[in-house]
């Protein structure tokens, strides 16, 4: 069995240990040398080229995905060509514009916080007028751990996307600011044959628009873990969707769940599963793109807690500082992803499985921040 990935990151890097363990080969197409899935990058090249995908996919039983972002046409070429491409582009498309899977949450009937497209600025004024003053807009392409995300409270705040919108850039949306209590993450993975296997309800802590957290399970969580697997099954299946799946959740004061984003493959999220699953996201991935069986997505422990490491060392590499880290937190489980610091950069992560949730969090904590 051959699993093409289309990107080199850190999720292509951590697809390599469970594809050894399955015997599955796995090749990877990569932006530029030396990217974080170097170990298993069998080309370089331009993921929006459809003739370097379409020649790094021979050969290949399925090509899967490090991002959403390869463009619909060279997708729709590999499906032309023959080529097993999972998850489709015809569910990767909601993946990829907001505006579309806006519009796909509501025929599936999924809570989501009240949005509008923005063709321009006569729409964001009245979105504003009738939400308070204030709102959330957001590019419909290409954004990512905060990027293309603006709070605003006057048209003026996104003029130049405005203008750039215009022009032929980003199509815009716009979102009422929730009062969330805190946001939650909850993930499914799906085979073609329509099994659909979740795991434990997520909490998610955000700082500057990246996450930097993750709490499994979600403390103080009751009803909200069905209500959110619920929600993800019936996306999964609505979507059509084939791997991972990650539904982003706003948690509101009132107790409400509105789903916040998509991500059709391994998530942040999700990385805690490494160590604190029976079967880690990354695994379970490469399970449902085959079309295999799925594995058991129980906790190995009561509690498990994901650190990301964010930014990095001011000097050096992590690895410089594994001795210190590692003896004082030696229940600490450390994934580099081998790359350079650099402010606001996610460079690895750090995750503690145990019995008690407190002292879980300060191991993983205390860990990370040795490398901050």
């Amino acid at each position: 069995m051959i699993v093409g990935v289309v990107g080199g990151g850190q999720l292509a890097r951590m697809m390599i240990p469970p594809a050894l363990a399955l015997g599955v080969e796995l090749r990877v197409l990569a932006e530029a040398d030396g990217m974080a899935a170097s170990l298993a990058a069998t080309a370089v090249g331009d993921y929006r080229d459809a003739d370097v995908v379409l020649a790094f996919a021979e050969g290949v039983d399925v090509v899967t995905f490090d991002h959403e972002h390869v463009p619909q046409e060279v997708l729709q070429r590999l499906v032309d060509a023959g080529v097993a491409v999972r998850p489709g582009p015809h569910a990767l498309r909601f993946a990829q514009d907001k505006r579309l899977m806006r519009e796909r949450m509501a025929e599936l009937g999924v809570a989501q916080p009240d949005w509008a497209p923005v063709d321009g600025a006569a729409d964001l004024r009245t979105f504003l007028d009738d939400h308070g003053g204030a709102a959330v807009v957001k590019t419909a392409t290409g954004g990512y751990d905060g990027k293309g995300v603006r709070v605003v409270r006057a048209v003026d705040d996104v003029a130049d996307w405005l203008e750039g919108a215009a022009d032929g850039g980003p199509r815009l949306l716009v979102e009422e600011l929730v009062p969330f209590r805190r946001e939650l993450a909850q993930q499914v993975a799906r085979r073609p044959s329509g099994e659909i296997v979740a795991w434990p309800l997520a909490q998610t802590v955000q700082r500057d628009g990246i996450c930097a957290e993750v709490v499994v399970p979600a403390p103080r969580a009751g009803g909200e873990g069905a209500v959110a697997e619920d929600m993800a099954v019936r996306i999964a299946e609505g979507l059509d969707v084939t791997g991972a799946l990650a539904v982003e959740l706003f948690e509101t004061e009132d107790g409400r769940l509105l789903v916040n984003e998509l991500a059709m493959r391994p998530h942040n999220s999700g990385h805690w599963s490494i160590d604190g699953s029976v079967t880690s996201q990354f695994e379970q991935h490469l399970r449902a793109v085959l079309d295999l069986p799925l594995g058991s997505s129980a906790m190995l422990a009561p509690s498990a807690v994901m650190i990301n490491v964010i930014g990095g060392p001011a000097e050096g590499r992590m690895e410089a500082r594994y001795e210190r880290a590692l003896a004082a937190q030696p229940s600490a489980k450390v994934h580099s992803y081998g790359k350079t610091a650099r402010p606001g950069r996610k460079v690895g992560h750090v995750t503690v499985v145990g019995d008690e949730l407190d002292e879980v969090a300060y191991q993983a904590r205390a860990a990370a921040a040795t490398f901050e």
